[in-house]
């Protein structure tokens, strides 16, 4: 184990500041607490009663009640920062947290930004960029140029003959599922370049685009990582997160079944040179397409994952403590000889949202059971009383189970989602019950168009 190192000067702080809301801001809390750390938690009008603002030492409202005039005003976090005397600012996921400008701007007011550089953001942030750092770095990328397309359509058609139809059309500057659009065949190539530019010029100020071969039935892969300021970095296992909603992933596991240590290891050394090369600070998470064998990269989120639960269960470190621990500039207490992952994990997203619509639900909760037991934890800001807000995104809590084998582990999270009660508002939990069930799930035979798939048929039913 390498030898502890003192944090460095620039990394010295003794409050954080937490800029985003929900069971994240919990999560954060708790982590800077058993760290010694105070906490500066801020809030919108609609979070004014948030249960964590009361365990903080410092509880700020930042502004109105929409996203983008509170969670996402630049301004409004560093002036909080700046009154309530913290000396970092931990962005969470979402909101501003792969923000490349605002990562820059919490520096420049003195302040440490607990996550990688500005330039590490930009350069992961940007689709083409990243692939070109990834293909440098000797990870295995999904065919297709690592160019933005160009304008001229007879080109563009080249571009798609070389790489095999069907491919996908997808935003350089995209996330979160947006940005995208599958082309079957050449007729159909120009209109879905058109749609896709105007899409991401819309959701992410960039009308950039690139082009990638369309993978028929793969498997969705995470790789973690943490890295620190001394040129240290591990890679803590694997995660699978092939069950997917429009995108958006409902289910995960650690470790992904079926894939033998063999076939990963390179993949996740090759992930850690990546980091090195890039100069990567703090954690992160590299996402894979996974068919046939093989492993093709798609893009690296530069920040503390939802899903992040399984692999602490399962690898046994606290991914957020370490997160904090690197901006502070302290060494990691690890190497990659003592990573160990141990046992199997999922984790069920449980969102306030009608189970068969998918509709959000707001409202007030009145009733909140939540199960407890060995191998159960329960990731949540809500309470008997809470009142869930329309205006952002719908999860409110995370159950994670572990066990020895997968198939404990399945049977756990079946017990636990019955024991799981949440009145006033409705919730995605009589789904999750049911996806549960499935045979072909719980065999681990999915790809990341089986919940689609099983949805279709539910509703034929």
């Amino acid at each position: 184990m390498p030898e502890r190192l003192e944090q460095s000067a620039a990394g010295r702080f003794d409050t954080v500041l937490i800029a985003n809301r929900g069971e994240i801001a919990a999560r954060i809390q708790r982590a800077c607490r058993e760290l010694g750390l105070k906490t500066v938690a801020i809030c919108s009008e609609a979070d004014r009663h948030a249960p964590y603002g009361k365990t903080a030492d410092s509880f700020l409202c930042i502004g109105p009640s929409t996203a983008a005039k509170s969670y996402l005003n630049q301004d409004a976090i560093l002036l909080a920062a700046r009154l309530a005397g913290a000396g970092a600012v931990h962005p969470g996921y979402g909101f501003l947290s792969e923000n490349a400008a605002f990562s820059d701007a919490v520096e420049k007011a003195g302040l440490t930004f607990i996550g990688p550089t500005a330039s590490s953001i930009a350069t992961m942030g940007d689709k083409i960029s990243a692939k070109r750092a990834m293909i440098a770095a000797g990870v295995p990328c999904v065919p297709g140029p690592d160019t933005a397309l160009p304008d001229d359509p007879a080109t563009i058609e080249h571009i798609a003959l070389e790489i095999g139809y069907p491919v996908i059309i997808k935003a350089a500057g995209g996330g979160g599922g947006r940005g995208m659009r599958v082309v079957p065949k050449a007729d159909v190539l120009h209109e879905a370049i058109a749609l896709t530019r105007e899409e991401a010029r819309k959701a992410f100020g960039s009308p950039s685009l690139y082009m990638e071969k369309f993978l028929q039935h793969p498997r969705h892969i995470e790789i973690q990582v943490i890295c620190d300021d001394h040129g240290n970095a591990v890679w803590l296992g694997h995660r699978d997160c092939s069950m997917q909603r429009r995108h958006q992933k409902v289910v995960e596991e650690a470790p992904a079944p079926g894939i033998a240590p063999d076939i990963i290891q390179p993949v996740g050394l090759a992930c850690v040179q990546a980091c090195l090369q890039i100069g990567y600070r703090g954690v992160g998470t590299f996402e894979f397409l996974y068919e046939d064998g093989a492993f093709y990269f798609i893009e690296m989120n530069t920040r503390l994952q939802v899903e992040h639960p399984v692999t602490e269960l399962t690898s046994g470190v606290d991914i957020v403590q370490a997160q904090i621990r690197a901006a502070q500039g302290h060494g990691l207490e690890l190497n990659q000889g003592d990573v160990t992952c141990e046992g199997h994990s999922f984790e069920c997203r449980i969102n306030a949202e009608d189970p068969e619509t998918f509709l959000p639900s707001a409202g007030v909760v009145t009733h909140l059971a939540l199960p407890a037991g060995p191998g159960i934890r329960v990731d949540t800001h809500i309470h008997a009383g809470y009142k869930v807000s329309p205006y952002y995104d719908s999860l409110i809590a995370k159950l994670i189970v572990h066990a020895p084998t997968r198939a404990e582990a399945m049977t756990r999270m079946r017990e636990a989602l019955a024991d799981t009660e949440v009145e006033g508002i409705s919730t995605n939990i009589p789904f999750l019950r049911a996806l549960f069930e499935d045979d072909a799930f719980s065999r681990g035979e999915t790809d990341i168009h089986y919940l689609e798939q099983w949805l279709k048929l539910r509703r034929a039913a």
